[in-house]
């Protein structure tokens, strides 16, 4: 398996660290904002951003973090910059001139930015789609179609010479991964992808020697990077079935032999950046416990209440799952308050597999390193989703978000259970068996209703499905096929159910009041 950029655990599953309220609409329009940022060497002064009335961001861009992402990515910042709040300001402060249209240009995604970035000296049209779980592709630049995930350093090169020379340079006097020829209607460059810049040397000898005009340095955005002729173990669940077939791993084991090789880093940086994740996610949990405090939300403290009574054993005999209750809610309100969390897959279901995992591992006493393992599985389940289905609820509903994130927390529990392979990957098919359809409606266009409920759902039905699977219960239907089968009901979604506020719960009554109340800058609902 070469030249594919496979998914990856760290890239597109878990990951990335941010605040705000979805990750394909805040933390990856920041990371769009960085590219363009980069496209003008820092000096941006007038931008010009556009939104397909039919796509997802025209009705979300302001309340479910895009113009948040985007602002800031503009500004430099990381997704888990504290300043990120303060975008509005910080913009103009930083004196750059932003428009937005709502206008129709046939936008091949429902996340799709369609950017021009102007500063004294030059002007550059820059289009990108956000893929979902915080992943991108810049698929256009000056009119010239390219395919940057922000997984490489990407130099490109504008020039008035001899293109083919050029490239005869690089590939004489670079170590780089690919060089091409992107020629738009009106533009023309060369694009190198590397794991690092070209050399200063090597710069200043191409433009003695060639009529260079421009070069452009677009650092990368992902954790991971690409690399040429990258090869992964297996990309499905059979294929690794059939990977593990005389070795007897476990299934976070094979977790780390496929990172290792997706990210070409050792199994032990693996499994301590799974444990430093481990560590966030916990840390979100508890302050999410302790309360948190934001006015342009629609819930409030609640997990307070809960913990309280919980304790004085004032609910339902609930033992694991009550704890996962309390866990996923702090989370859910740790991310509303613009606090850090995770998205796993995304930022909308990020409270669901840590809810799960770390509440039952709490229940349970187990270490830190049990809890980094169950996640490593998690993540293994992910990869499967990520290749063959998708992460974003605008493409096939809340079912990729915390339907995946369902899937992925039922092998995790069986995990911390010491369950075998066959019942972690029967737990995750039964999982995403029962979340077939599940649409995405968000109440007064914010990442919070019914997202909380769908949250604790998302736990709830791990622990039912893992519960089961230890059991040996038969799910019947082979995970690479459930897969499938969620792909294509997913797409079948009627559109006003995918995450575009215009169905469901998003057009009821209630939340068209809440809607406008939040608009006004009302702090409590009346």
């Amino acid at each position: 398996m070469t030249d594919y950029l496979y998914p990856g655990i760290f890239n597109d599953v878990i990951g990335p660290v941010m605040r705000g309220p979805s990750s394909s609409h805040c933390a990856a329009a920041l990371r769009i904002g960085r590219i363009a940022r980069d496209l003008l060497a820092g000096d941006l002064k007038e931008i010009f951003i556009q939104f397909d009335p039919n796509g997802s961001i025209a009705r979300t861009h302001r309340t479910q973090g895009s113009d948040m992402g985007l602002y800031s990515g503009f500004l430099g910042w990381d997704a888990d910059d504290e300043r990120l709040p303060g975008y509005d300001k910080a913009i103009k402060d930083a004196g750059i001139d932003i428009k937005i249209e709502i206008k129709a240009f046939d936008a091949p995604h429902p996340n799709t930015y369609k950017l021009t970035l102007k500063n004294n000296k030059e002007t550059h049209d820059m289009t990108a789609v956000s893929t979902g779980g915080g992943m991108i592709e810049i698929i256009e630049i000056d009119g010239a179609a390219v395919s940057i995930s922000g997984d490489y350093y990407e130099t490109l090169i504008y020039s008035q010479d001899n293109d083919e020379e050029i490239i005869k340079y690089l590939k004489n006097h670079t170590t780089a991964d690919y060089i091409n020829l992107c020629t738009g209607h009106h533009s023309k460059f060369i694009q190198v992808n590397a794991q690092s810049f070209l050399q200063q040397d090597i710069l200043a000898q191409m433009q003695s020697t060639f009529k260079i005009s421009a070069i452009k340095e677009l650092k990368p955005v992902l954790p991971i990077l690409s690399r040429k002729n990258l090869q992964v173990p297996f990309i499905t669940c059979q294929e690794m079935l059939s990977y593990n077939h005389d070795k007897n791993l476990e299934l976070w084991e094979l977790a780390l032999h496929y990172e290792s090789a997706r990210g070409n880093i050792s199994h032990l940086e693996v499994f301590q950046k799974m444990k430093d994740i481990a560590r966030i996610m916990k840390k979100s949990i508890l302050q999410g416990i302790q309360g948190t405090k934001y006015e342009d939300r629609v819930l409030g403290y609640q997990s307070g209440s809960f913990k309280t009574k919980m304790d004085n054993k004032q609910l339902l005999e609930g033992g694991i799952l009550n704890r996962m209750i309390l866990y996923t809610t702090a989370m859910m309100e740790v991310k509303s308050s613009m606090g850090v969390i995770v998205a796993c897959p995304t930022a909308g279901s990020c409270a669901g597999l840590p809810g799960a995992c770390l509440g039952a591992a709490d229940c349970m006493g187990l270490s830190e390193e049990e809890v980094t393992k169950a996640l490593l599985a998690a993540g293994m389940i992910g990869i499967f989703i990520a290749s063959h289905a998708t992460f974003a609820a605008e493409v096939e509903g809340c079912q990729a978000e915390c339907g995946a994130a369902s899937g992925m927390a039922a092998a995790a529990l069986v995990t911390l259970a010491k369950g075998t392979n066959k019942q972690a990957i029967a737990a995750a098919s039964m999982a995403l068996q029962n979340i077939f359809g599940l649409v995405c409606d968000p109440v007064a266009n914010r990442v919070e209703v019914p997202c909380l409920g769908k949250n604790i759902m998302a736990a709830s039905n791990a622990l039912s499905c893992a519960n089961m699977a230890l059991a040996n219960f038969d799910p019947v239907i082979p995970l690479d096929e459930v897969i499938e089968a969620m792909d294509k009901v997913g797409k079948s979604l009627p559109y006003e159910l995918r995450c575009t506020a215009l169905g469901g719960l998003s057009i009821t009554k209630t939340s068209k009041k809440i809607e406008k109340q939040l608009a006004r800058g009302a702090s409590k609902r009346e």
